[in-house]
């Protein structure tokens, strides 16, 4: 007889693997915290690091599964190119020019390539007996697969969106308009088998509750309590020539070197004046090298190695500001327009005021606003960043910022209260009826 704690035996089938290095792992990492070992298993498709302290059982479900685009990339390796350059399918190009258009073309072909399923797939999916087959989807390669899987074993699948992809992904015609039209039929094939669904964001979660017809609820990245701040501790009895220090971790894609390159020259308005303000960067090494020449004429930013996960916490207690950018570029917008960056939780627990800089409609800017904990600049132009920078030098103001947003992390973000909540949503997902997503809304048909 199946013990049953409310802990359903989930198998998550995705592109990257439980991990502590990239975003998708670190929040998958964090929502299946404490979930019993044997009722958690993981099918993936992206060769990356993975770690076993959450998840223990994998299966790589290799490239030698698509013979298409294995041929293709070992043909590019053969004439002295990467088997990497053609990165993952489905990803969001950094620029437009033409190579990076031809790039894009090449990731639709390969995402849209058949898949074979190896002999050894089907008796690995007995064992594990999964009760619901949980995936965040986002590519064709990855939709295709968590369904075919759902529906091979006769459960269930419950998708978790990240961002806004089925809007932008494939948005500049690759392949003809092939690429977006199969993208959409594989998300909507998904749809059908998923009884109610999860996205990163509370208004992610309203709009595609509209749009689906099921039911969403709002899951983003958890924070363990040992990374919680105790409360807004001042750093007091500095000198005062000594700077205010401004904090930015995370990547500088997506355009986010833009604004941040933007306040680095408001920053330096403020040179001579004390208390001085500096920011600091924790970005990639492959983005320092791409973006460093944006910064090379600011006297206000140290641009500063990449964090390992376990140093982040630290980093950002130690901050007197946090910081947080978007894009203005209207491409990049409508791609954040509901994504809730994974460090947005760890910036609230943390304690430190956030300056938040980008399109006061995102919801990352708005979730800020939310917990009023420090200072959202939604518009362009030097004035409001240097009126905001001037409000962020009063100490009580930070101090209240700093107070206001560790509360609201710990009765938003805390892993204790998420994972509960998140392991009741699967349950439940468990015991609905696997068709009631079967009805596809008008609105949602439209979309194709």
């Amino acid at each position: 007889m199946r013990l049953d704690d409310g802990h359903p035996r989930v198998l998550v089938v995705g592109a990257k693997p439980f991990s502590r290095s990239t975003n998708e792992g670190i929040t998958l990492s964090n929502l299946f915290q404490g979930w019993p070992a044997d009722r958690l298993a993981q099918v993936h498709t992206v060769d990356v690091p993975r770690t076993t302290d959450v998840c223990t059982s994998f299966y790589h479900f290799g490239l030698r599964n698509y013979p298409v685009d294995h041929g293709l990339r070992s043909m590019l390796a053969a004439v002295g190119g990467s088997r990497a350059a053609l990165g993952e399918p489905g990803a969001l190009a950094a620029s437009r020019g033409p190579q990076s258009r031809l790039v894009a073309q090449l990731r639709a072909a390969a995402d849209l390539t058949p898949c074979r399923f190896p002999d050894d797939l089907a008796p690995w999916l007995r064992r594990h007996q999964p009760d619901l087959v949980y995936s965040l989807l986002g590519s064709v390669r990855v939709n295709r697969l968590a369904t075919k899987i759902a529906r091979s074993v006769g459960v269930p699948l419950v998708p978790h969106f990240m961002d806004d992809w089925p809007t932008t992904n494939y948005g500049s015609g690759e392949l003809f308009g092939l690429a977006r039209a199969s993208l959409l039929r594989t998300l909507r094939a998904a749809v059908r088998m998923a009884p109610r669904g999860m996205c990163i964001s509370l208004p992610m979660a309203e709009e595609y509750q509209r749009q689906y017809g099921i039911p969403f609820g709002a899951f983003a990245n958890c924070v363990d309590d040992a990374d919680f701040a105790e409360g807004f501790a001042e750093i007091s009895s500095r000198p005062s020539s000594e700077p205010l220090e401004l904090v930015y971790v995370g990547g500088l894609h997506l355009g986010r070197w833009q604004p941040l390159a933007r306040i680095a020259e408001a920053l330096d308005q403020f040179v001579g004046d004390p208390p001085p303000l500096r920011l600091t960067v924790y970005a990639p090494e492959r983005d320092l090298a791409q973006f460093r020449e944006a910064f090379a004429g600011s006297r206000s930013v140290h641009l500063d190695r990449w964090l390992h996960t376990d140093e982040v916490p630290k980093i950002l207690k130690a901050a007197d500001v946090l910081v947080h950018v978007e894009s203005f570029a209207p491409g990049h917008r409508r791609y954040t327009r509901l994504s809730l960056s994974t460090k947005i939780p760890q910036y609230l627990a943390a304690g430190r005021p956030i300056l938040g800089f980008g399109p006061e409609e995102l919801a990352s800017m708005r979730h800020i606003a939310e917990a009023r904990a420090g200072v959202v600049v939604g518009a362009e132009g030097s004035e409001p960043m240097v009126r905001a920078l001037r409000l962020l030098r009063d100490a009580g103001l930070r101090h209240t910022w700093g107070s206001n947003g560790l509360g609201y992390a710990r009765r938003h973000h805390r892993r204790e209260t998420l994972s509960k909540r998140f392991a009741e949503f699967l349950d439940e997902a468990r015991r609905t009826d696997a068709h009631a997503g079967e009805e596809l809304s008008e609105r949602e048909r439209s979309n194709g």
